[in-house]
């Protein structure tokens, strides 16, 4: 997503400065870009967007489940995400008598709220620790350093940690190292399901238009976060209570125009912004092939069988939502980097700053140092994404190799047998639950298709010692009806599927008896000989990497002190803050393209019983009968979708709230688009968009066609 600049003076300027980019810390929005945000359209103060002391827009807003955002919309602890955030929870909640996930949920009453496994986190406050980190690091080599840092990281944080209540510390490396910042969560382990649109709703669109602008997607679902009586975190208990927040959005139905101030709070994951020449074109030519070829694979084998029964599908659509999710953005970024000519604007900046850095020591030799990592690394790189995402890819072959911490302890002297029972008892307990995830028609095609696709693409000097040689019995190597006739026969014979032979490993477990099931031999062949061959050089190349990397940093802020103070670091998870505007805008040549999708646009895209496009009947009716109640846009006198804006953002931020100038929320970001997916190193100020749910859309949804009034009344919107 973003124009990449000339020279490194610029470079420092235009991170400080330009347009709409830049991911920025909370706690020193006031310092850098506030007046900016006043400018385009920001009421509120530099208090009530940060404060340690009062409540503020920070405390609304919440680390939902694992990698997700959400956003705290009443004083009664509700939550507002994305449909894909809430997946997981929703498809553990159903089942085919009861599938949630297929046809919606909405809790009328409190009671009717389901448990779930989620946690969310608060942030209640961020320390700069840059001083204490160095100071325990003081005098190491890279490599020690970086073995140093979780324990000194440690030291830190356990000064903070308060189990009862919650509280933890967790420290994050801004700008390569160069400084480090303690962010205070508190987390809450209470989390129930509250609501969901049908699938049909959540993911209108599907594959096909994921990253994909004009879209007409329903991506939210609704929890709510509990706590004890005396307002503690705490775990699940039916005496528990509505959490009362410090701050919660207020939601506007008042409608939004093209131009309209936005802000997003969220927790970016992942940018590299400040990513080499070098690392671009591992990327390109090495890297993000290998994973789109890999996933595509997985991905069609899955949907052959969750097209045929919808217990398959509920039973994979989690797994398929995530795979196929950064299939298509992974594709789309390779695109847009070879588009933007990447690789060519980064080689310059380098020139130039090699040039810079003549004549001082600390940074002249970066550059060169370099080209010698990657091209140590670089042979065995596509080794390293075949077994990731091809072998691993395989959910028995996973499985099978997370057994090698058994056969480790099988084959210790002095082990007693009930550290053996312990152990065997916890394999046991995991294969409980791989069984019940498992759908061996699809994964018995994966398994020969990831097996074929690392010996056809994968140096043979690298391939394991004597693993596909054992495949030769089955027949020509070569040949795709080989490796299906092995993965039949390994899905035949494995005690992993196998529960008489299980049993009988369960009452004599041996290393011998793991070594000698086809699926555990096969799948820790490939896990060994990487982890013995190539695992040291990527740490090597890692470590080296970042040693650099952080030089390179501190040279570009030395060469501008006055910029620098201005820059935003990578996005690490950590909360940050993106504002821009609602702006319609023009991919190409003779397409424009609209700021809103409204209902139109759904039912011109409606198929009747498509996998991708169907949609519930009462809805179908409600939109042909124009029944949009307070949610109808009176402007277009339709019902608003979704809209775009100019923020930056990136994956993590799915479920992030946009907010108005006042504070209020207007919808829930859950996509970029297809033209800019470079955002993780190149953000374009041109096309980069931000693809939101219009909260008028979500509350129709719960509204008109989840019925629940009651949830409307407790978020009582501003109209």
């Amino acid at each position: 997503m973003k124009k990449w600049i000339l020279s490194v003076l610029m470079l420092v300027s235009v991170l400080s400065s330009r347009a709409d980019e830049g991911m920025w810390l909370p706690m020193l929005l006031g310092k850098q870009v506030y007046n900016n945000m006043v400018k385009r359209g920001l009421k509120l103060t530099k208090e009530q967007l940060y404060s340690v002391n009062k409540s503020s827009l920070k405390d609304a807003i919440i680390i939902f489940g694992r990698g997700c955002t959400g956003e705290i919309v009443s004083n009664q602890g509700l939550i507002f995400t994305n449909h894909h955030c809430g997946y997981d929870a929703i498809a553990t909640a159903s089942s085919v008598d009861n599938n949630y996930l297929r046809d919606g949920f909405y809790a009328y009453n409190k009671d009717q709220e389901i448990k779930t496994s989620l946690t969310v986190q608060f942030l209640d406050k961020i320390v700069d620790v840059t001083a204490e980190v160095e100071a325990g690091v003081k005098g190491l080599s890279w490599t020690d350093r970086t073995k140093k840092l979780q324990e000194v990281y440690k030291s830190i944080t356990d000064k903070v940690a308060d189990k009862e209540n919650g509280v933890s510390g967790r420290i994050y490396s801004m700008f390569k190292d160069n400084q480090y910042l303690m962010y205070v969560y508190k987390t809450y382990k209470d989390v129930r399901l509250v609501g969901t649109p049908p699938e049909s709703v959540g993911k209108f669109g599907g594959d096909t238009d994921n990253w994909e602008w004009p879209r007409h997607t329903g991506d939210f679902s609704i929890f709510r976060v509990y706590a004890s009586k005396d307002g503690k975190p705490t775990e699940y208990s039916k005496d528990n209570v509505p959490m009362k927040p410090k701050h919660f959005l207020p939601v506007s139905i008042k409608g939004i125009k093209d131009g309209d101030y936005a802000m997003i709070y969220g927790y970016p994951g992942s940018t590299n912004r400040y990513e080499t020449s070098y690392g671009i074109k591992l990327k390109n030519e090495i890297e993000n092939p290998g994973l789109v070829a890999l996933r595509d694979m997985r991905l069609k084998f899955m949907h052959e069988q969750m097209v045929k029964d919808p217990a398959v599908k509920l039973k994979l659509a989690s797994d398929y939502a995530g795979i196929a999710n950064y299939w298509k953005f992974f594709d789309g970024e390779t695109k847009q980097l070879t588009k933007f000519n990447t690789y060519a604007k980064k080689q310059e900046i380098e020139n130039k700053f090699t040039s810079w850095a003549k004549g001082k020591p600390e940074y002249e030799n970066i550059f060169a140092e370099y080209e010698k990592n990657y091209a140590a690394w670089t042979p065995y790189a596509k080794h390293r994404q075949y077994l990731r995402e091809g072998i691993m890819g395989s959910p028995l072959l996973s499985f099978a190799s997370g057994l090698m911490s058994l056969e480790t302890l099988l084959n210790k002297t002095g082990v007693t047998p009930e550290e053996i029972k312990k152990a065997v008892d916890a394999a046991d307990e995991a294969r409980n639950g791989f069984l019940k995830s498992e759908d061996k028609p699809s994964d018995k095609n994966i398994l020969a298709g990831v097996a074929r696709a690392f010996y056809m693409e994968i140096e043979k000097s690298q391939h394991p010692a004597g693993a596909f040689e054992k495949l030769s019995v089955y027949g020509d190597l070569n040949e795709e009806t080989t490796f299906k006739k092995w993965a039949a026969d390994v899905f035949a014979r494995t005690m992993i599927f196998d529960d008489a032979k299980w049993s009988a490993f369960k009452a004599n477990p041996t290393a011998a008896g793991l070594q000698e099931d086809l699926a555990f031999d096969f799948s820790t062949a490939f896990v060994k000989n990487y982890n013995s061959k190539y695992a040291p050089l990527f740490t090597a190349f890692n470590n080296k990497n970042n040693e650099l990397g952080r030089a390179y940093l501190k040279g570009i802020m030395e060469r501008d002190p006055v910029a620098a103070a201005k820059m935003y670091p990578d996005a690490n998870f950590s909360m940050r803050v993106s504002y821009g505007n609602v702006k319609s805008y023009k991919p190409r040549d003779g397409l424009f393209c609209d700021y809103i999708t409204t209902s139109k646009g759904i039912l011109e895209k409606y198929k009747q019983g498509d996998y991708e496009f169907d949609l519930p009947t009462k809805q179908v009716e409600l939109l042909k009968k124009k029944d949009f109640g307070p949610y109808v846009d009176k402007v277009r006198n339709d019902l608003v979708v979704a809209f775009i804006t100019t923020n930056d953002i990136t994956g993590g931020n799915s479920g992030s709230p946009v907010i108005d100038g006042n504070g209020n929320l207007i919808g829930l970001a859950f996509d970029g688009n297809y033209e800019a997916l470079s955002h993780k190193i190149e953000f374009d100020k041109d096309l980069n968009r931000t693809i939101c749910v219009d909260v008028r859309y979500v509350l129709w949804c719960v509204d008109k066609l989840g019925g629940a009034k009651n949830l409307i009344e407790e978020i009582n919107p501003i109209r």
